[in-house]
């Protein structure tokens, strides 16, 4: 049997925060508008596909409970996987395949040597908005396998010189106070005069120990025990008429874990968990501190919104420097060089240029929308060792691509979208020596010389799309969109077993995507559904080699398919609840066995219930529900290997509230209300060496935040 669901009322107590009547007329317009799917603002009702739109307000409820994005996107948005509770995004996939990050449309991601690590880009205070944009596309390129996950950053209050806003808070383990109480600071500046608009917005966090339901550190592998994170995001604007503009925006982020802790190893097979303690005696810490060491995006961009007289025109020329350090891996040792172990850093830098046009015609009762361009994309990454080895090497990626759009209002009530994207990509890399990697003196993979070339990829992609709008009650949609991916290249090339790199398969991948949904509303009731395929010729798997201790990259078919619900319901002016259920399952085709949990995640479900108690206070109610997962078999050794553990259910309930005087308001949320000791899904299902921590115990979050 595929999937046994939970109950009717498991998925009414499931949900998504949806606060219509704290939200102006005007509010409401605005985040009722999109512009990641199309890359032009439209509106939600135009769009036939799944979508989730976290508003401003819907940030800030979260970050009472807690500051981390993968949290906040687990919690709110249908059809993405379980947080991990770490700095990694590794196995949160979005429908089952990886998410682009992007800022403001500049991709966050590595998908050359995908470390995903993505998601913790920036500081939740610098976000606007958070627009997801689910299934497999090729509006922005490479990457995009899962879909678009698009951090829109604030914006200028323009009716004011100068406002501004400041808060402090301390999170703390409520099971053992000891060495847990961390410290965040958060301000912003904005205002305009005549032209000129600026917001200036920072943040600096210290984290405490991290402590789980039996008040032990949580383990380090992607750890967030004693990081330190900043993150400095400024946007200045100049309006030269009502029609053209030129923003500059950059955005610096930092997020590293530097501490005097090390691990207690345990393994999904012996049933120990993973902890850390402090370095005992006089040892010293082994390795650098983990994390991004210092990511800087800039971003240039000129609008003309009356280019021609039916016609606007978007701009955006950007830079991006990336380094994101590992933890320390003992299995990453060489013996011959006396080498116990090694870290690896992820290195990116990218150079881009978009060109965006909007055309709008309007023939009898039919509203037509042209959107058309280039993208050009200089991005080179590699993967080297801290200690001066190469795992993987430099590549450098030229991609150029041209695209068109086209979007049909047929008498107000049809929406048909039609397009095409065609890609190329030429791809260098020069010889390289795979790396000797030893997990013990029994256990190494075989250095071998390869012969670099240039890759050369060539795609085009085709969507289309219909929606019926005339029914608010019944308001249907089907979609088919296809995406070019040659993500996680890096991986392949690392573990090569051949001499010619020409051998390795790297062919890029074609994902089609196929959903349907509809969405219904009523006076105080909203439901929507969606169900979906996509399917691979070429996804990415692994299998590991017992010789060589290294698990080793495979290309195969690979079909995915799920559904996803919501139902919201406005009990009261003051009471809203917002219920959602996700299920996806996937499959290697070619051998019909199922996918494992980097990329297949277990059924999810959430719920917040929001109550406006006073004009100035509320409380807030979240739950997360995880369902079972259990495809697989131990191995001839009788142990779980991989990504193939068994994922148990499990419960956990966050609570949150504030309470607002004239100047300043008081709040607080609770973390893991009822102490819950569980392993996250990942935890569960992820074998490797130190990745079996358990999830955090009760943790309580209050602070202070003024305006002025």
């Amino acid at each position: 049997m595929l999937h046994t669901p939970i109950p009717f009322t498991a998925l009414v107590l499931s949900a998504t925060l949806f606060t219509p009547h704290a939200l102006s007329t005007e509010q409401q317009n605005i985040e009722h508008m999109v512009v990641t799917g199309s890359r032009v603002i439209e509106s939600i009702d135009e769009i036939p596909a799944s979508i989730t739109i976290i508003s401003q307000q819907e940030i800030q409820e979260q970050l009472k409970v807690t500051p981390e994005l993968q949290n906040m996107l687990a919690q709110l948005v249908p059809g993405m996987a379980p947080s991990t509770g770490t700095s990694s995004n590794s196995s949160q996939t979005l429908r089952g395949r990886a998410p682009l990050v992007m800022i403001d449309g500049v991709p966050q991601s590595t998908p050359l040597r995908n470390g995903s690590l993505g998601i913790k880009s920036l500081d939740p205070s610098a976000i606007e908005r958070i627009e997801v944009i689910k299934g497999a596309t090729s509006i922005y390129g490479n990457g995009a396998a899962g879909g678009i996950i698009n951090y829109i950053t604030k914006k200028a209050v323009t009716d004011l010189e100068f406002s501004g806003s400041a808060s402090i808070s301390t999170r703390f383990s409520a099971v053992k106070l000891e060495d847990s109480a961390g410290m965040r600071y958060q301000g912003a500046v904005s205002g305009q005069r005549g032209q000129f608009s600026y917001v200036v917005t920072g943040a600096y966090e210290e984290n405490g120990l991290q402590r789980d339901a039996q008040g032990d550190v949580l383990g380090l592998v992607y750890g967030l025990s004693e990081s330190n994170t900043q993150n400095i995001f400024t946007k200045l604007a100049y309006d030269f008429d009502q029609d053209k503009s030129l923003k500059f925006t950059y955005n610096y982020y930092e997020s590293q874990q530097d501490s005097d802790l090390v691990d207690i190893s345990g393994s999904v097979n012996s049933g120990v968990k993973t902890y850390a303690i402090k370095v005992p005696g006089d040892a010293n810490k082994i390795g650098d501190p983990q994390g991004p060491r210092g990511n800087h995006n800039a971003m240039l961009n000129y609008t003309d919104l009356a280019l021609l007289e039916h016609t606007q025109l978007s701009i955006d020329l950007y830079k991006q420097t990336i380094e994101n350090v590992f933890f320390f891996s003992t299995n990453l040792a060489n013996p011959d060089l006396g080498l116990t172990g090694g870290q690896s850093m992820i290195k990116s830098d990218k150079t881009g240029l978009r060109m965006t046009a909007n055309t709008q015609v309007d023939f009898n009762q039919v509203e037509g929308t042209f959107i058309y361009g280039l993208d050009l994309l200089s991005d080179t990454s590699s993967q080297p060792l801290l200690d001066g080895r190469m795992w993987v090497p430099e590549m450098e990626m030229d991609n150029l691509a041209g695209f068109l759009q086209t979007k049909w209002v047929i008498q107000d009530d049809w929406v048909v979208k039609a397009g095409l994207r065609k890609e190329e990509i030429d791809l260098f890399v020069d010889d390289y020596q795979t790396l000797k990697l030893c997990r013990n003196a029994q256990q190494c993979s075989v250095a071998i010389n390869v012969k670099g070339d240039t890759l050369n990829y060539n795609a085009t992609t085709y969507n289309l799309a219909l929606k019926y709008n005339a029914i608010a009650e019944f308001s249907p949609f089907i979609s088919f969109s296809q995406g070019a991916d040659i993500s996680d290249t890096g991986r392949l090339l690392r573990s090569a077993t051949v001499n010619d790199i020409a051998d390795i398969h790297t062919q890029a991948s074609i994902i089609d995507n196929v959903e349907v949904g509809f969405n219904s509303e009523f006076e105080r009731l909203r439901f929507e559904f969606a169900a979906y395929r996509s399917t691979s010729e070429f996804g990415t798997g692994s299998k590991f080699n017992e010789q060589t201790g290294i698990h080793e990259p495979i290309r195969a078919p690979q079909k995915i398919w799920g559904y996803e619900g919501l139902i919201n319901y406005q009990w009261t002016d003051s009471l809203s609840l917002n219920a959602t259920y996700s299920w996806v399952e996937g499959k290697d085709t070619d051998k019909d066995t199922y996918l494992g949990a980097r990329q297949i995640s277990a059924p999810k479900g959430t719920i917040n219930l929001r109550w406006q108690a006073l004009d100035n206070a509320s409380l807030a109610v979240n739950y997360l529900y995880v369902g079972d997962r259990k495809r697989f078999e131990k191995n001839d050794k009788g142990l779980w290997v991989g990504d193939q553990g068994p994922i148990d259910s499990y419960h956990v309930v966050n609570l949150s509230g504030q309470y607002s005087f004239e100047s300043f308001q008081l709040y607080a949320g609770i973390e893991n209300l009822f102490n819950q000791d569980y392993y996250s899904a990942r935890s569960q299902a992820y074998t490797y060496k130190g990745y079996n921590s358990k999830s955090l115990g009760t943790t309580v979050n209050v602070g202070v935040s003024v305006q002025f």
